[in-house]
């Protein structure tokens, strides 16, 4: 066999591999909403549908031996890329059609299965086509990659299908919305008074050019007040139907007498001076939107108003979508945008509203992105390395049955099996909780115990500075294990990964105003989470390592989940309870037991070594 072909410059493939996992993971469970969205079907279908695609990434380890016994990672990684293109094309094609909610989530259903299986043979094949070394070098690459799908899916995607929206209806209607320091004043809701429009001509929609909102607050009452004035107008002439109540049960026996009773401890112990939620909220403004003429016929023309570009801390209360037709197209539909409550410069917002052929912009989007899928699939078809190793591990003389359950045993019986799912479930025990309550707490008024930032300074610290410093934490923290091995680093980068949560727990004492100080904290942390979590990875490769080694690291990102689960469902409940700065201290304590289970933790000295 060609050797160029067993092995290849990891350049050349690991990048765009790792691109390719990450792209019909965010399709999944970010575009999808977003579409159904645009699309018209409900909030609550949306969650309760959608809610069900993140099943097959959690169930992954319980079929990722079949991946191990049948063929090459090889072969499953080129194959599936084939079935997410199939997958992608199939829903391109269906959203045109009458019942398209239920025919694209059979397919949404087929790229969820096809994807999570599709990272199953890329993980295995990173461990098989890499030297050891070279595994650790690129640890951080293809953490870079993944998350570059990630903005890909979630930033280019959307940015697009709003580009062919824009192309294939009315010319978009923007409106731009100002704070302003004027006095603030009492909110009128009078929709009689806006006239009815009859052009001729050219159909168009027409808003206010300039809608200025005086800097300030409101009572929680009023905005709720004029919330429904406008929700029960806009449903009353058709625009939007409105959303079933959410109801809920009385409390069980585990609330009454487990969860209560706790609840009521911790706030006596830790936050007897527990804050009231503020009765403030900040300022609203109405926009109203008319329709220039009447459609003709039986045609219906559909306007979606939301956020294109500017200061994020001025925002739609909700998402809209409106639909004008004969019988409602002489009358105003109305938005509503608020102010957040620590807004106090002054600032603009655009707000643009599109009305094109959502379905066929949507249908050229997926249309897209499955021609992608046809790439990878020749690229990696021809580019992917032929590894040796790369081989089916079905065992002469044994049933597929049996070869299924002797991988799951093989993982429970490795050495020292106690202290690596130790190891693999406190390693980031505190980090599963800081990162839930992080943000939250930088948006938290300070009264309540927070830090008072806009959304738009959130942006800017979380989603610039933070994602640099991570993407920068995690190359270096693979170059450096490149060099000297995981068993050096290991324990550097523990505390790279929960020393800086100190940083959160001194914002909480000092509450800086300054944005510099918050971003600098932010960027610590960041910085020291990318670092550190390349130690997790590599360990995961490690104690993967051998004959089931694709479906063994399957179960080890299993046992991630659960270790991140778990814990980050506590942390919300437990916050509200002790508040901030009690939370931040819990925090700092969960950052102590791995460091209890590290001294039992083996590693050759040798593994991750690059070898010149």
């Amino acid at each position: 066999m060609n050797n160029n072909r067993t092995s290849r410059n990891p350049w050349f493939w690991v990048p765009t591999l790792y691109f390719a996992e990450g792209i019909p993971y965010i399709i999944v469970m970010t575009l999808s909403v977003i579409m159904y969205k645009r699309l018209g079907i409900s909030n609550t279908d949306i969650a309760l549908y959608t809610s069900w695609l993140y099943l097959p990434w959690v169930i992954k380890p319980l079929w990722s031996p079949l991946v191990d016994i049948f063929k090459t990672k090889r072969f499953w990684i080129v194959i599936m890329q084939l079935v997410i293109g199939a997958g992608l094309a199939g829903v391109a094609f269906t959203i045109p059609v009458h019942n398209f909610f239920q025919y694209t989530l059979a397919f949404f259903w087929l790229l969820a299965f096809s994807s999570a299986t599709h990272d199953i043979a890329a993980d295995g094949f990173y461990m098989l086509g890499l030297s050891q070394g070279d595994q650790a070098f690129f640890v951080g690459i293809r953490s870079t990659f993944y998350r570059v799908a990630m903005l890909t899916g979630q930033g280019l995607l959307v940015i697009l299908a709003g580009a062919l929206e824009t192309a294939t209806g009315l010319a978009p209607l923007q409106v731009e919305v100002t704070s302003h320091n004027i006095p603030v004043q009492e909110i009128i809701f009078n929709p009689e008074e806006y006239r009815q429009l009859n052009e001729s001509g050219e159909m168009y929609f027409i808003s206010e050019k300039e809608v200025k909102v005086p800097i300030g607050l409101i009572s929680q009452n009023e905005a709720a007040k004029l919330l429904k004035k406008v929700d029960d107008w806009n449903i009353l002439n058709k625009f939007y139907t409105g959303e079933m109540p959410v109801t809920t049960k009385g409390a069980g026996w585990w609330s009454q007498n487990v969860a209560s009773p706790l609840k009521a401890t911790l706030k006596e112990k830790f936050n007897k001076e527990e804050t009231q939620r503020r009765s403030q909220v900040g300022n609203m403004a109405i926009i109203p939107i008319q329709l220039s003429k009447r459609p003709e016929g039986g045609e219906e023309v559909v306007l979606n108003f939301g956020y294109d570009k500017g200061d994020a801390s001025i925002k739609l209360v909700k998402t809209y979508r409106y639909e004008f037709n004969k019988s409602n197209w002489d009358k105003p539909a109305f938005a509503l945008v608020q102010l957040d409550s620590k807004l106090k410069k002054v600032t603009q917002t655009t707000f643009v509203g599109r009305s094109g052929n959502l379905k066929i912009a949507w249908s050229i989007v997926f249309v897209c992105i499955a021609g992608m899928f046809a790439l990878f699939f020749l690229y990696h078809r021809f580019f992917l390395p032929r590894p040796v190793a790369d081989t089916s591990n079905k065992t002469k003389g044994k049933s597929v049955l049996d070869e299924f359950f002797e991988t799951f045993a093989a993982f429970f019986r490795k050495k020292n099996i106690l202290s690596i799912m130790l190891f693999l479930l406190l390693y980031r025990l505190a980090e599963s909780q800081l990162v839930k309550m992080a943000s939250p707490f930088l948006l938290d008024a300070r009264e309540a115990g927070g830090l008072g930032i806009t959304t738009g300074d959130l942006g800017l610290v979380y989603g610039t500075a933070g994602m640099i410093s991570l993407t920068t934490g995690g190359i270096l923290g693979g170059i450096v294990a490149s060099r000297k091995g995981l068993k050096y680093w290991l324990w550097w980068m523990a505390l790279a990964i929960n020393l800086p949560n100190l940083c959160y727990l001194f914002l909480s004492w000092f509450t800086p105003h300054s944005l510099w100080w918050i971003s600098a904290a932010v960027v610590i942390e960041q910085f020291g989470y990318g670092f550190g979590f390349t130690a997790y990875m590599l360990f995961s490769i490690y104690i993967s390592d051998g004959k089931h080694k694709t479906a063994h690291y399957a179960i080890t990102t299993g046992f991630m989940a659960l270790g991140m689960m778990v814990p980050g469902m506590l942390s919300g409940w437990l916050q509200e309870i002790i508040g901030y700065q009690s939370f931040f201290v819990w925090v700092m304590i969960c950052t102590l037991p791995i460091f209890f289970v590290l001294p039992f933790i083996k590693i050759d000295s040798s593994f991750g070594v690059k070898v010149k």
